[in-house]
């Protein structure tokens, strides 16, 4: 089984990207499964119905969230509708759900979407819920598990991968839109800190730089916005799962909008 996660995607340079690149990227890798972060997908703030119909016409499948998935007021009715989730460790309160199951290839899948506590709104302990979605889902004979652990700090994503490490398939990052260069096979789960965004490459976490300039040198803030025009770059983790949900290949995939693509093999580490 192989499966392509993309991280946070910001905006409509995010959006270009992923119109321009993803089909292609399918037919070349043989994809069966496309998971993509849509937190920053509408002007770098959560997602509209529009948006979402937009990029799953590009070939996505399931889209995960984060801090910023209640942006809009589209998503609730689109959590009923799409296959799209947000953090589970939400309030059960919350609307939407933090894990969806699929088939694919005739096997179970399992995608779920947990935020982080450092920096982020208040939530439920991410490491004590998801090792009991994670008990639950073995216990129903589940094997091919998937998370977007969407974080600011690394050191809680290095403890997940700890935790989680012989029970779930992959572990991927999200939030920080700067990808990592520690992508990995830990003892047959994908691993990486954070798999980067895809969107504007020349300015501030894909938003315009002069918001966040202005911010560091005078401590006064201002509306965060997308360049109309700026280099992109397309950022995703092509894995591959065995039948028993092990990784056994994964590498990292950067593409510029000229056309440059840059390839890194996974390391396989056993700890």
């Amino acid at each position: 089984m192989k499966i392509a996660f993309i991280g946070d995607i910001v905006g409509r340079p995010g959006r270009q990207m992923i119109g321009r690149y993803l089909k292609e990227i399918k037919k070349i890798y043989n994809i069966d499964l496309v998971i993509a972060n849509y937190e920053n997908a509408s002007h770098g703030f959560g997602i509209t119905k529009k948006n979402a119909d937009e990029l799953f016409s590009y070939g996505i499948d399931v889209m995960t969230g984060g801090n910023h998935s209640w942006d809009k007021k589209d998503i609730i009715e689109m959590f009923k509708e799409y296959p799209i989730i947000r953090p589970i460790n939400y309030p059960d309160k919350s609307a939407g759900r933090g894990l969806i199951e699929l088939n694919v290839l005739e096997k179970r899948v399992a995608i779920i979407n947990v935020m982080g506590n450092y920096t982020m709104p208040m939530s439920d302990n991410p490491f004590v819920k998801v090792d009991s979605v994670v008990d639950d889902l073995k216990n129903r004979e589940i094997k091919h598990i998937i998370i977007d652990f969407h974080a600011e700090a690394t050191s809680e994503k290095y403890v997940m991968m700890h935790l989680l490490k012989d029970r779930v398939s992959a572990i991927l990052g999200t939030h920080t839109h700067v990808g990592t260069d520690d992508l990995m096979i830990v003892d047959g789960c994908c691993y990486v800190t954070d798999v980067g965004m895809t969107g504007c490459r020349d300015q501030v976490i894909g938003m315009d730089k002069k918001i966040p300039m202005q911010k560091f040198l005078t401590a006064i803030g201002g509306h965060f916005d997308i360049p109309k025009r700026c280099k992109k770059i397309f950022q995703l983790i092509v894995f591959e799962l065995d039948s028993n949900g092990r990784a056994i290949k994964a590498k990292k995939i950067k593409i510029y909008d000229n056309d440059k693509v840059y390839k890194i093999e996974a390391r396989v580490e056993q700890y």
